[in-house]
């Protein structure tokens, strides 16, 4: 099954180097049931794109808990076997599951990131995440859900697997430029 583990530039250059994703468990975005049900007229890859488009969305979360990290989405492309949650805590159109693997870096199909043209963009919505997770009556909450809803307009460049260690040497650690 294809997932998607949203990252960041920094966790990325840790799991190239160590050789995998972990630790479990692990937030990863797939075409669940409920995905599948939420856009029942969808094609596989528009589903697949919906589910990246989640991990997407985490990534700013990550970003938002790492301050010295570039201010750019990462977003995982791997091969795993994976079942989504049976607590239920799955709403419709959620692609959220969680892994109980640790993800060999053989697993990772390509990495998506986005340009450094974005790096505001997604600044921006990392500074509001905390504000648009929050409460709705915050007068603030508006403004930040549509400063995350402006990081879908930004798309992501696709790294071939054996692309990403050249990236990450060009890049440093961290990514490079922060806003």
């Amino acid at each position: 099954m294809r997932v998607y583990i949203p990252s960041t530039i920094p966790r990325l250059d840790a799991a190239c180097h160590s050789g995998e994703f972990g630790p479990a468990p692990q937030l990863a975005y797939a075409v669940t049931p409920a995905l599948r049900e939420w856009f029942a007229t969808a094609d596989d890859e528009e589903l697949e794109y919906a589910a990246m488009a989640q991990a997407a969305r985490a990534s700013v979360g990550l970003l938002a808990a790492d301050p010295d990290a570039a201010r750019r989405r990462v977003v995982v492309a791997c091969e795993v076997s994976a079942v989504p949650p049976a607590d239920g805590t799955v709403q419709l159109g959620d692609a959220r599951l969680e892994l109980h693997v640790v993800v060999p870096w053989s697993a990772v199909a390509a990495a998506h990131l986005d340009s450094k043209d974005a790096v505001e963009v997604i600044a921006k919505a990392a500074e509001l995440w905390d504000v648009a997770q929050g409460d709705t009556a915050n007068p603030a909450h508006e403004d930040a859900v549509f400063a995350l809803d402006s990081c879908e307009g930004e798309d992501l460049l696709w790294y071939a697997t054996q692309e990403i260690p050249d990236f990450l040497a060009a890049e440093g650690p961290h990514g490079g430029h922060r806003a």
